[in-house]
């Protein structure tokens, strides 16, 4: 029963892949790159992850939203632990359960809000890996990817002797899937490391540094390298490519993010306001001299006797 409905959850997402790697691929052959070169593949894949990314951009955005706020409700929700502390009856862990949530509710937030763009990708994820797994056994997809498309990405590979499809797992002693996968991993893990490092190191408050949110995220920062090495035995190519793209999206998209829209009281937040005054005074510098230009020299009156004033009222 659950493949069934796992199969039917990423039918959507497996079509939209299907038919973006598809076209992506049609419009890189007609470029003049070779259609069975897995290289050419790889560049669809690379376009999926554009697409999808780009189309994950209000997500994001409303993910970092969610974390601002987060940071305002921060002292609240500390008062509200430090008032259940030590309570482990059942009432207590209720009331403090009502109280958090209500406090929430109240500034239209949530923890999970941070987890949106990553829970909207997974589909995508696994109806790429579906994809792959059914395009190497010459299986056609449910759209566009037909069975000579298929035959085609299946048989595709990079550096000469290294499928796709292929996976640590699956390598039967290759040694140039072996060298891909573990370069991939290091560089998926470096690209993942300097991201978090840079939102922890920078974009984050001496408040929030001192929450037990923030120790987490630091255990966190050292256990995903475990996560990749995982996914660089038991994943394909061509879905490690997939990820580690989107690893180079995201770590391009927080530097962005951290330089020109950074969280209030963090390091980075000082360093952007101090880029807007050093703005300020160059526009300042800029625009004295325009304004003395603009300035129009006053004619000076001559003074008059009394007899001339009198022969001029006498005009008039």
């Amino acid at each position: 029963m659950m493949p069934d409905i796992l199969g039917m959850i990423l039918w959507p997402f497996r079509w939209v892949i299907e038919a973006l790697l598809v076209g992506f691929h049609w419009v890189l052959t007609r470029l003049g790159l070779t259609p069975s070169d897995g290289w050419t593949w790889v560049l669809a894949i690379t376009g999926l992850v554009l697409v999808v990314r780009a189309a994950l951009i209000p997500l994001f955005v409303r993910q970092i939203k969610s974390q601002r706020k987060m940071l305002e409700v921060a002292p609240d929700l500390k008062r509200i632990q430090d008032k259940y502390k030590g309570k482990r009856d059942q009432f207590s862990r209720e009331a403090m359960t009502r109280e958090t949530m209500a406090l929430y509710g109240k500034h239209g937030t949530s923890p999970f809000s941070s987890c949106l763009p990553l829970v909207f990708q997974m589909p995508v994820f696994f109806g790429l890996f579906t994809t792959l797994s059914n395009a190497a056994n010459g299986d056609p997809g449910i759209g566009f990817m037909n069975s000579d498309l298929a035959l085609n990405f299946g048989a595709a590979t990079i550096f000469g002797s290294a499928p796709l499809h292929a996976a640590m797992s699956t390598a039967d002693g290759n040694a140039v899937v072996f060298w891909t996968a573990g370069i991939m991993v290091v560089l998926m893990t470096a690209s993942q490391f300097i991201t978090q490092k840079q939102i922890m190191s920078k974009n984050i408050s001496k408040a929030m540094k001192e929450s037990p949110t923030y120790k987490q995220q630091q255990i966190l920062l050292y256990i995903l390298p475990l996560v990749f090495l995982f996914s660089g035995f038991a994943f394909p190519l061509g879905v490690m490519m997939y990820w580690l793209v989107s690893n180079f999206w995201t770590m391009g998209q927080q530097f962005v993010v951290i330089r020109n829209m950074p969280t209030p009281g963090s390091q980075a937040f000082e360093a952007w306001e101090a880029r807007q005054e050093k703005k300020n005074i160059r526009k300042g510098i800029a625009a004295e001299p325009q304004a003395i230009d603009e300035v129009k020299p006053v004619q000076r009156q001559q003074p008059m006797g009394k007899n001339r004033a009198k022969r001029g009222k006498g005009k008039k």
